[in-house]
């Protein structure tokens, strides 16, 4: 049995074609979508809608499948102050989106994780982050203890995770610790649609932990033409992340709270610019 587990597919349908004709090439017989469908991108809709389309395709929630639930919703649990502030004009478009298509509310019936078993092999844990938090880092940084604690909840040998946008592959604490990388968004300096390959071998699972070139002209035009860059500031910076497959959103909104600055086109090019003079 092969599986392809793709993830962080965030709105770029272009990615997620590429990566689906890969692992049909490659043979997978089981397709697990491991969260964070929608959103950052300007095709939520279309690529909900292509993996809608795939009988047999398995979901799990990511967090921003579910925010734009919680944001057309006006949740409670997210801060008041959102809903009024620019910055999270991207959010609002997305969610819009996906309500008129009448798609926003498929999200509600994905689980929190799920579990892939093949006889004599042992049992894969698959999670948008870990099953107790889908915002939680999984990966070979992840503390052996924490690793330890997950494996034995889960009673799993293999841990496969998403969310942080770049692959990993490490033995941590007796646990093999997999993290799919992001199809749309990646955020190890490498453009190319990421995505695991695990199959299943008489010796145990076999992990291949794929990049799949694809063109990004047509998504990076449609932050334009769709209108989603007219939003403001952070579809800016998602177009950005996809052109340098860097992570900026998430180093810019922690500077900002760190200095109680509000996240303007003002404190991002100061961010910017600090940013250039830092010694990597």
């Amino acid at each position: 049995m092969r599986a392809a587990i793709i993830a962080d597919i965030h709105g770029n349908a272009d990615a997620l074609r590429a990566v689906l004709c890969d692992a049909r090439r490659q043979g997978a017989e089981r397709l697990i979508v491991n969260g964070d469908v929608v959103n950052r991108g300007p095709d939520s809709v279309e690529v909900l809608e292509l993996l809608l389309a795939r009988p047999g395709v398995q979901f799990t929630l990511g967090n921003h499948d579910d925010l734009l639930r919680l944001w057309w919703a006006r949740s409670e649990t997210l801060p008041a102050e959102w809903f009024d502030d620019p910055f999270w004009g991207a959010t609002d478009w997305s969610a819009r989106q996906l309500a008129s298509a009448g798609l926003l509310d498929v999200p509600a019936g994905w689980p929190m994780s799920l579990r892939l078993e093949v006889a004599g092999l042992p049992c894969v844990q698959v999670a948008h982050g870990t099953t107790a938090h889908y915002r939680e880092s999984l990966s070979e940084k992840t503390p052996p203890a924490r690793i330890r604690t997950l494996a034995d909840q889960a009673g799993a040998g293999v841990l496969v995770g998403s969310h942080i946008h770049r692959p990993a592959h490490a033995w941590v604490a007796g646990t093999l610790v997999l993290n799919t990388g992001a199809v749309g968004a990646p955020a190890n300096g490498d453009p190319r649609a990421q995505y695991l390959l695990l199959s299943a071998r008489p010796d145990g699972w076999q992990p291949e932990l794929r990049a799949v070139p694809y063109d990004r002209g047509g998504v990076l035009q449609r932050f334009a033409t769709s209108g989603l860059l007219d939003t403001g500031l952070s579809a800016e910076i998602f177009r950005d992340e996809v052109v340098t497959a860097r992570s900026l959103y998430t180093p810019y909104w922690q500077w900002t709270e760190e200095r109680g600055l509000p996240r303007t086109p003002a404190t991002w090019q100061t961010f910017l610019t600090a940013a250039s003079r830092t010694p990597s």
